[in-house]
């Protein structure tokens, strides 16, 4: 297990820092902060409809655009299993119907891959910059981040600590899978929720979650949420906590960031060939002894 740690924005020493570490779905809280800078700059609205469907884009950010996710797709699995070339991705949304909504937009929750694909079609779109471009141009280096990066084929992921998926295609992950140490990845979070690239506002909204009801069995999650491109809520021990975890074959990612009165911290955790509860759990106990020992 690897980890990294940030408290009052000081980063600490983390574990192998040299270590590089798919960031599976917390690269959509970076999306999510990549799009909400096209809202800062007036270059689209949150509540603007987009041009894939009957949504707006704080629909697709909170996951309530009515879209179905290619995770449900038996042979998608397989062909990731079989380390098959990755479809295209239009080939992908006819085989998952994703022109079909499975429910009306602002009416129901699901989490869906799909609307952050839609969202990386729109960033690339408004910036006339490829996925990556856009990404380093309006969070990475803004936030001072610059050994994170965009992992479009498998020899993108050469040196990359993939653990039990040596083989992995990234091509796989559709909306764009960021790869970079687990430091950056605490930074990251902990610098983009301190008000280093939104005005206040923004940020509000972005933290503005949809409540997904009681507790998820398992898991430390008492009251989850989800905000715009956050998991937010409460854990059994009463922090809150805003972030995200991400899986994929082999391996799961957890970064999130916890405050306590004037006090904060941040935390991000990999570890090889085990499930989110545990590297959730890892997380929650790094994060409640870092608080406290700041008191």
């Amino acid at each position: 297990m690897l980890f990294a740690l940030v408290s009052n924005g000081t980063l600490l020493t983390p574990e192998r820092p040299d270590t590089t570490v798919p960031w599976w779905s917390f690269s959509k809280t970076v999306i999510a902060a990549a799009a909400l800078t096209l809202v800062r700059d007036g270059l689209t609205g949150l509540d603007d409809t987009v041009p894939e469907g009957p949504f707006t884009l704080r629909q697709l950010l909170r996951h309530e655009a009515g879209l179905a996710d290619y995770s449900e797709l038996a042979d998608y699995h397989a062909a990731v299993a079989r380390h098959d070339i990755p479809w295209s991705s239009d080939d992908l949304l006819q085989r998952l119907d994703a022109a079909r909504l499975r429910y009306t937009p602002g009416d129901g929750w699901r989490y869906s891959n799909v609307g952050y694909l839609f969202i990386a079609r729109l960033i690339q779109r408004v910036t006339s910059l490829s996925l990556e471009e856009a990404l380093t141009q309006r969070v990475l280096a803004p936030l001072g981040l610059t050994h994170a990066r965009l992992a479009k084929s498998r020899s993108d992921l050469q040196g990359v600590d993939m653990g039990g998926a040596p083989d992995y295609d990234p091509g796989w992950v559709y909306h764009g899978l960021l790869v970079g140490p687990l430091d950056e990845a605490a930074l990251c979070l902990d610098r983009l929720l301190s008000g280093d690239l939104f005005p206040l506002e923004l940020l509000r909204d972005m933290q503005r979650a949809r409540s997904l009801g009681g507790p998820i069995p398992g898991r430390p999650w008492m009251s989850p949420g989800y905000g715009l491109g956050l998991m937010q809520g409460v854990e059994k021990g009463g922090l809150t906590l805003s972030g995200h975890t991400g899986s994929g074959p082999g391996s799961v990612v957890a970064v999130y960031r916890s405050v306590d009165g004037d006090n904060t911290a941040s935390c991000a955790v990999f570890q090889a060939n085990t499930h989110e509860a545990v590297v959730e759990t890892e997380v929650v106990k790094r994060l409640s002894a870092t608080l406290k020992a700041s008191t």
